[in-house]
């Protein structure tokens, strides 16, 4: 049974944030808050003083390039396997026949 949401606190770039969340997402999401802190520290240590919101947007394009990354691979490892399972079927049917 899940539960109703709640809110948590979560802490980017030392800004609290108040988000709602079922308790099956919580931890996710305190992940997903840690992932970004990390990224916007990252952006903001570079040395060149920027706004929050760029900060924020650089970060966001940053993650969102990386996980565009992450799907083709998954799509190209997907492809991949198809391929050798296609391929050792015909071994397999030729060994066979």
């Amino acid at each position: 049974m899940t539960s109703g949401p709640d809110p948590i606190s979560v802490m980017i770039l030392d800004r609290e944030y108040r988000v709602t969340c079922t308790p099956e997402e919580r931890s996710s999401l305190l992940e997903a808050a840690s992932i970004l802190d990390n990224q916007m520290r990252q952006i903001r240590s570079s040395g060149r003083l920027m706004a929050l919101e760029r900060i924020a947007v650089l970060a966001a394009l940053n993650l969102t390039d990386e996980k565009l990354k992450a799907d083709k691979l998954g799509i190209e490892r997907q492809q991949i396997n198809d391929r050798v399972r296609l391929l050792a079927d015909r071994v397999e049917n030729a060994l066979n026949s």
